[in-house]
């Protein structure tokens, strides 16, 4: 059984386009993405908040949580 749903890959594919030419922003801080590994991510994420076949997304712990709250 496939991990992944068409629209999942369609919202990957746009994303990646999207690194390619430049114009993808992250969406906080909306500085440019320039990793793979984060673009896909982006991709994924979209492709859930469309209703899209995508596993859910690892779920952080209470510890890390607090590390990526103190370095601020």
């Amino acid at each position: 059984m496939a991990r992944y749903g068409k629209k999942a890959a369609e919202k990957v594919e746009k994303v990646m386009k999207e690194r390619k030419e430049g114009t993808l922003r992250s969406g906080r801080s909306g500085k440019k993405v320039t990793s793979r590994k984060q673009a896909i991510a982006i991709g994924l994420s979209e492709a859930r908040r469309a209703g899209g076949k995508v596993p859910p997304a690892p779920k952080r712990s209470a510890s890390s949580k607090k590390r990526k709250s103190s370095s601020r």
